[in-house]
């Protein structure tokens, strides 16, 4: 992060899932989200999205558009901008409810990923589930990213942050915990996993072991 942004505050070590979206009903929802829908309008969006889900499915993230989406699911155009605001927003819909899957996992699931491993033990855990997710996950993530910073503001960017420097501070890692759970997190990044898988033909299991040696270095067994 640059000096033109304001460092954003960590969540309380002890955040759980659903403590961190409690204020938005969702994990990727910027800060001031509205607050969460009522049962007919989430059931609604629910259909909405797996209209949305088909589509992906069929024609890609390219060619999935608000107009697209408004003619499968038989409804009008402006209720789908009413409902997502516009296609980053459908995109960040669309992925809230896996990412959420994913927080679950390494905030209660079981070891080595959730607790009852030692810090050192999670954090080589953490970078392999998030790379296989941002991999199949890509081409949503990156078409749902038209603001730069908008990846950093959201609950669940703060909630891996979060969690990856207690991790850090568990260990006894020297330094800022907080930069040095930016820098592991800064490899992890959806844009860099795919220029090197697809674009550069690297395997998963090359940017995993790229992992571990970033956490051996960064914070060493005591």
């Amino acid at each position: 992060m640059t000096g033109r942004f304001p460092s954003l505050p960590l969540l309380p070590p002890d955040a759980d899932a659903e403590g961190v979206i409690a204020a938005t009903g969702s994990a990727l929802a910027p800060p001031g989200a509205p607050q969460p829908l009522r049962a007919d309008a989430a059931r609604n969006r629910t259909r909405l999205l797996e209209a949305a889900s088909g589509l992906l499915a069929e024609c890609g993230a390219a060619n999935l558009t608000m107009e697209a989406l408004a003619a499968a699911a038989g409804v009008g155009k402006g209720t789908v901008f009413r409902r997502f605001g516009d296609r980053a927003g459908l995109f960040l819909a669309l992925l809230d409810h896996r990412e959420q899957q994913l927080q679950a996992a390494f905030l209660s699931g079981p070891p080595p990923l959730g607790p009852g491993a030692p810090a050192a033990e999670r954090l080589h855990a953490f970078g392999p589930a998030v790379l296989r997710h941002e991999r199949d996950h890509h081409e949503v993530i990156l078409a749902a990213r038209t603001d730069p910073v908008r990846p950093y503001r959201v609950p669940a960017a703060r909630l891996r942050l979060t969690h990856v420097t207690m991790l850090l501070r568990e260990t006894g890692a020297s330094g800022d915990a907080e930069l040095i759970a930016h820098t592991l997190l800064g490899s992890l990044d959806t844009a860099l996993v795919h220029h090197l898988v697809v674009g550069r033909g690297m395997p998963l299991d090359r940017l995993e072991a790229g992992w571990h040696t970033l956490v051996d270095r960064l914070a060493p067994p005591r």
